[in-house]
């Protein structure tokens, strides 16, 4: 997949989840609006219903007040002894000995009469006490018209009631009338939160997808490199070894053994060069699948770093090479497999002469940390850059080297040095600056000694 393609993919993704999005707000808005139109509509006929009920209280209180003034009060007193404080809660002036249950009785039938089903409840008002004195709580119901909410406490409903207190008005309240705001049923009902959590999933989504895809082209970019640089590795040898062999057959070398020797050297070098090859490969493939074997014993870091700076110094002989040793830890013997933790030491001096001016300067130092030892191999070669850190250590990936191109690898190196060392339960880290040169660590548990 190309970069144009990508981008085409990403261009095609963001228009899409932009259409959604669009979509998605012009239906909530739409919703939204219609249930502010439901409410406001539901409210006007509350508010109706509610100034019907107002209404047919107030006539109802204006007819008690008549019955309780026996007809003989004038209408102009009438007019001004009921008085509304709220959608639900009433006060009555009155000038009259009234007693509780009388009052109640009366209540009772002007409601029916009038066809308020209300729950409601009454108080009167002692002048004795100068407090107002509540009757109990009066349910309506189909069955029993108007009754107690409870019979456990009668209290001034009892008709054996001494009650001779002037009363100068009373009051009657209903619970059940409740008016509730428009704004609480649409925040409950808002879908915006819905909305945003849509989106944030989206997005997720969309930046994983987008994450993935970029992550494949880039592996597809390295396994590309991987191939390039393998064919380029495996045909050298093969084409020395071809032509080796086609002199040997087309020349005769009875006479002059030292040429037939130095071409049959040629060939096994080669063959073995390839062999070697072909065998690092597959050792990643086992180690991706987890079936390379381990043959753990006890092992001398020190005794190994000495055998192959030795290895080092014999083959930097016609360069100038040079190799410090700084082996200060005290603690050396760990539990590892030998060939591994041998090819870890040769894979990292390997690097340290592929990316260095001649002559290469190598120091290898050892120090005891954390119940365990850390090597440290430090290079003079042309450094990494700090963004590169993280991928040094990725299957197939090679460090940049600018206008060199005589640096040869399948990019494997550092990666399997990785894998070895994460088995052997250790930790590797990698620190450099651009031609100043580069010094890698790696730290393994030892064993007591």
């Amino acid at each position: 997949m190309n970069r144009r393609t990508i981008n085409a993919v990403i261009i095609i993704g963001v228009l899409s989840i932009v259409s959604i999005l669009m979509v998605q707000v012009f239906w909530i808005n739409r919703t939204i609006k219609a249930q502010k139109d439901a409410v406001i509509i539901q409210e006007r006929q509350d508010s109706l219903n509610v100034r019907q009920f107002e209404e047919s209280v107030r006539v109802a209180l204006r007819n008690t007040v008549e019955e309780i003034g026996n007809h003989h009060v004038d209408s102009s007193y009438l007019y001004g002894a009921v008085k509304q404080k709220s959608s639900n809660y009433f006060l009555v002036d009155i000038n009259e000995n009234l007693h509780p249950y009388y009052l109640e009785q009366l209540l009772k039938r002007t409601f029916y009469e009038h066809n308020i089903t209300q729950d409601f409840q009454y108080g009167i008002y002692d002048c004795f006490n100068d407090s107002i004195v509540y009757g109990n709580l009066i349910r309506f119901s189909r069955d029993s018209m108007y009754a107690p909410a409870t019979d456990a406490k009668i209290g001034v409903t009892s008709p054996q009631l001494r009650w001779k207190r002037d009363g100068h008005y009373f009051t009657v309240y209903f619970p059940e009338i409740i008016s509730q705001s428009s704004n609480e049923i649409v925040v409950s009902n808002s879908p915006w939160l819905y909305f945003s959590f849509i989106i944030i999933v989206l997005l997720i989504f969309f930046a994983f997808s987008v994450s993935v895809i970029i992550k494949q082209k880039r592996m597809s970019e390295v396994k590309a490199d991987f191939v390039n640089n393998m064919t380029h590795e495996l045909k050298t040898p093969i084409s020395t070894i071809g032509l080796s062999s086609e002199l040997l057959m087309q020349n005769d070398f009875s006479k002059d053994p030292e040429r037939l020797k130095k071409y049959a050297e040629v060939i096994y070098k080669e063959n073995k060069r390839l062999e070697e090859q072909v065998e690092r490969v597959l050792n990643m493939a086992k180690l991706d699948r987890n079936e390379l074997d381990f043959q753990v014993e006890p092992v001398d870091m020190h005794a190994l770093i000495e055998e192959t700076a030795e290895n080092f110094r014999f083959n930097q002989t016609l360069t100038g090479g040079e190799i410090v040793l700084e082996l200060n830890a005290e603690r050396t013997i760990i539990s590892a497999d030998l060939v591994h933790i041998t090819n870890v030491i040769l894979n990292l001096l390997d690097n340290a002469v592929k990316y260095s001016e001649d002559p290469t300067q190598v120091k290898v130092s050892t120090k005891n940390k954390n119940k365990g030892i850390e090597i440290s191999i430090q290079d003079n070669g042309i450094g990494i850059e700090k963004e590169q850190f993280k991928q040094v250590f990725d299957k197939f990936y090679r460090v940049p080297t600018g206008d060199r191109h005589d640096v040869k690898g399948f990019g494997l190196g550092l990666y399997y040095v990785k894998l070895i060392i994460d088995k052997h339960g250790g930790k590797m880290s990698v620190k450099s600056k651009l031609d100043q040169g580069s010094t890698f660590t790696f730290w393994i548990p030892t064993t007591l000694n």
